[in-house]
């Protein structure tokens, strides 16, 4: 996955202008990237028509009252989990009242965390199906490098990802 900020810049940049043509909106709960996501959404002109808002939910527990991951699964899962990705994402656009929803959480090392190997990552997706159904689904992601390149790898992979399913609702 490149960490190119370039490649971030024109993945966002697409979002954008695919979510504005269809009136759709995004939101975003981060964990591992700290609001890179939104940041990078935000840098491209006209983001406002599209992103709602989002929240770094770095710490556990505000996995769970900013975001509104279960106690249990957070307890169950931990926080760095592909069910926790997907409440985050949930969460995300339920809180902010977005059309879609992306959650992000991994390990970003440079130690493990909570067994998961560093480059470890799970990109939750919540919105819109071709039909006009609500889906919702799940990356894993194991990505190499500094703490540098695994979070902007994740963002890489979050915006071409959610790309791909706007584009797909046609």
């Amino acid at each position: 996955m490149s960490a190119d900020p370039l490649v971030a810049g024109t993945c966002a940049a697409e979002l954008v202008a695919e979510l504005a043509a269809r009136g759709q909106s995004l939101a975003t709960a981060e964990s591992l990237t700290g609001g890179l996501v939104a940041a990078t959404v935000a840098g491209v002109p006209g983001a406002s028509a599209v992103l709602r808002g989002g929240v770094i939910v770095y710490a556990t527990e505000l996995k769970h009252t900013l975001a509104g991951v279960p106690a249990d699964v957070l307890a169950a899962d931990g926080p760095v989990a592909a069910t926790t990705a997907q409440f985050l994402a949930a969460g995300a656009a339920e809180r902010c009242g977005a059309t879609w929803g992306v959650g992000l959480t991994g390990v970003a090392g440079p130690d493990r965390q909570d067994g998961k190997a560093v480059g470890t990552v799970f990109v939750g997706f919540a919105g819109i199906g071709p039909t006009g159904d609500r889906v919702a689904w799940t990356t894993e992601l194991r990505l190499d490098g500094s703490r540098w390149e695994i979070r902007s790898g994740a963002v890489v992979a979050a915006l071409r990802d959610l790309l791909e399913a706007v584009r797909r609702q046609c």
